[in-house]
């Protein structure tokens, strides 16, 4: 049963990875601007093109599918063709791997950033990423990816999140935002903590304050919408941090412009 579950779950797997045909690009940043603008520690959303990314773009209701960290030259490796592999990831079908930036030229991005990172947080973040090349999700588990197949799965809103999670424990996840939140978990950096509130009397006196105390969320509820939304990552846009000046666009004139 083992070999069966596992050939099954890799047609499961190559049949999700398959484009799902219609893409629409509409904020595109050339990969030398984005390399430009990234850091390490940095996360890439894509709004993926895959038959997977629009079960997980309906079950998030985002636009963002995947997610990527930025390790710039830590790795010192290129493609063949000379592209640095400076993203980290994790893959269905191959586990964690390293890529290109280019490989999501002419995808829409965001780059999602951790504010006042230490250099010794941020080298961390890089080490975790490094040292979980090579790890691989557990394609036996065909209950796991199975519920993929369905775009649009009919579930209740409110077990969507969970849904995401697979239950094999494995730390390779389908949901690439899964091994991201590990390493920010790391350093206790926060995404989405759960926020809890309580009442703290002052002392010598009967007056109460307000304190927060965060939670962590189990890693394997994150999603790559969770670092877009997240209070404590800034959004960082390519096209405005190279002094952008509405003044100098190109537009087409009225009269020239399909009706």
């Amino acid at each position: 049963m083992t070999k069966i579950s596992k050939a099954l779950g890799r047609w499961i797997a190559t049949f999700l990875e398959k484009p799902s045909g219609f893409y629409q690009s509409f904020s595109i940043a050339d990969t030398e601007t984005l390399a430009h603008c990234l850091q390490p520690g940095d996360v890439l959303l894509v709004e993926g093109n895959l038959r997977i990314s629009v079960a997980i773009k309906y079950l998030t209701q985002s636009t963002w599918s995947h997610a990527a960290m930025y390790v710039g030259n830590a790795l010192g490796q290129t493609t063949p063709q000379g592209d640095s592999l400076d993203l980290i990831e994790a893959d269905l079908s191959q586990g964690v791997i390293a890529v290109p930036l280019s490989k999501y030229s002419g995808f829409n991005t965001r780059i999602c950033r951790p504010v006042k990172l230490t250099f010794d947080d941020q080298a961390m973040l890089v080490k975790f990423m490094r040292d979980s090349l090579g790890k691989e999700y557990d394609l036996k588990n065909v209950i796991d990816l199975m519920r993929y197949l369905l775009p649009t799965p009919p579930v209740p809103v409110s077990w969507r999140r969970r849904m995401l999670a697979f239950g094999s424990g494995d730390p390779t996840r389908a949901i690439c935002s899964t091994l991201i939140a590990q390493a920010f978990q790391r350093i206790r950096y926060p995404i989405l903590p759960e926020v809890e509130r309580i009442s703290i009397q002052t002392q010598n006196s009967t007056d109460y304050v307000q304190k927060e105390m965060l939670h962590i969320r189990h890693h394997s509820l994150f999603t790559p919408r969770d670092f877009d939304i997240s209070p404590y990552f800034k959004v960082v846009k390519p096209s405005l941090e190279s002094d952008f000046d509405y003044k100098l666009l190109n537009w087409a004139e009225a009269d020239k412009q399909p009706s």
